[in-house]
């Protein structure tokens, strides 16, 4: 069965690749437009749908789409990509010295035989980061470049020098919470 990942991030199809998964990537031009009558949790699960559905409509046969979306959460206020470095600036002042969240939403679409099935779901995980000076946050920015992360960071790269503790699943803080994949595809058969 044809396993398609419906994402273009790296680090999503690094988390692929340890898990030994045996797929393709299928990119969407679907333009990501939040529904803001809905709930942040809400609206992040109905984008990964969104991703999830276009390839899944664009493609025939048994087959397995697999796509994300993930946001970073502090209070009320969600934080996605920068669009600019002043932007990446202001999350990262707004995120330091506290505890925000990861969520990343999972759609899943199966169909096998003619059977359809889906699944998607929201996985959270707690950052807790140390505080941070202007010239942290500056230096951060101009080495690591995080304008395609949410958030404006990455745990896996030299942020993690802030960081205090993760409370959750360390890959779902990378934008994959590969071992529920891995368990959604062996609950249902699939050959790796």
């Amino acid at each position: 069965m044809k396993i398609i990942l419906a994402s273009s991030s790296p680090r999503r199809k690094e988390l692929m690749d340890l898990a030994r998964i045996d797929y393709e990537i299928l990119l969407s031009d679907l333009e990501e437009m939040r529904n803001r009558t809905l709930s942040i949790e809400e609206q992040s699960k109905d984008l990964a749908m969104q991703k999830a559905k276009f390839i899944f409509y664009n493609t025939q046969g048994d087959r397995v789409i697999i796509a994300a979306d993930t946001l970073v959460v502090k209070g009320d206020q969600v934080f996605g990509k920068p669009e600019d470095r002043d932007d990446a600036i202001r999350m990262l002042r707004e995120l330091q010295g506290a505890k925000h969240y990861i969520y990343t939403s999972i759609a899943v679409l199966i169909e096998d035989r003619g059977e359809e099935k889906e699944y998607n779901e929201l996985h959270k995980t707690a950052v807790y980061v140390n505080p941070m000076n202007d010239m942290e946050i500056r230096n951060y920015i101009a080495n690591e470049m995080p304008f395609d992360k949410a958030g404006s960071y990455g745990v896996q790269d030299s942020f993690a020098t802030f960081i205090n503790k993760i409370e959750g699943s360390y890959t779902n803080a990378l934008g994959l919470p590969i071992d529920r994949i891995y368990e959604i595809l062996k609950e249902n058969e699939i050959e790796l």
